[in-house]
C-alpha cells in the first residue's frame, strides 16, 4: 500500500462554524462543498478535513447521529508560543494552557465551535527515531 494523502472526517452540527474556524485560524481553504458537506485542505503536509453534517444520509445509518467527540486533532508545529499568542490575539479560547509533558512534548489545546479539540504540539527534545 502507498498512502498518497490523509483525511479526517468529522461529523458536526454546524458545518459553517467549523469551516470558518479552520479557515480563519488554521490556514485551511475550502476545496469542495455541497449540502451537508465541506472539504478543507492546505498546501502543506497537514491532514485534509472533511466536515459532514450530523444526520446526513451519506453516512451509514448507525453513524448519522454521532458527533466528533473523543477525538483530538493534533498538529505538530514549530514556534508553539507564537502560535498560542496568535490564536489568543485572534480571539480563540485556549481550552488547555500551554504545558510540557515529562517526555518532552509541549502542547496546548483549543476547541472549535462544534466541540472539536485541536491540539498544537511541539517537541522540546529532538526525536531520535
Amino acid at each position: 500500500m502507498r498512502i498518497t494523502a490523509s483525511t479526517v472526517s468529522l461529523t458536526v452540527e454546524d458545518i459553517a462554524a467549523s469551516r470558518s474556524f479552520f479557515t480563519a485560524h488554521f490556514g485551511y481553504r475550502e476545496q469542495a462543498a455541497a449540502e451537508g458537506f465541506a472539504s478543507l485542505t492546505r498546501d502543506d503536509a497537514a491532514v485534509d478535513i472533511v466536515l459532514l453534517q450530523r444526520g446526513t444520509d451519506v453516512l451509514p445509518a448507525d453513524q448519522r447521529d454521532r458527533h466528533a467527540g473523543g477525538l483530538i486533532l493534533a498538529f505538530t508545529v514549530t514556534g508553539l508560543e507564537a502560535e498560542e499568542r496568535r490564536l489568543r490575539s485572534e480571539g480563540v479560547d485556549i481550552t488547555m494552557p500551554l504545558r510540557e509533558e515529562p517526555w518532552g512534548e509541549r502542547l496546548f489545546q483549543v476547541t472549535d465551535p462544534n466541540g472539536v479539540v485541536v491540539q498544537l504540539v511541539e517537541w522540546a527534545t529532538p526525536d531520535h527515531s
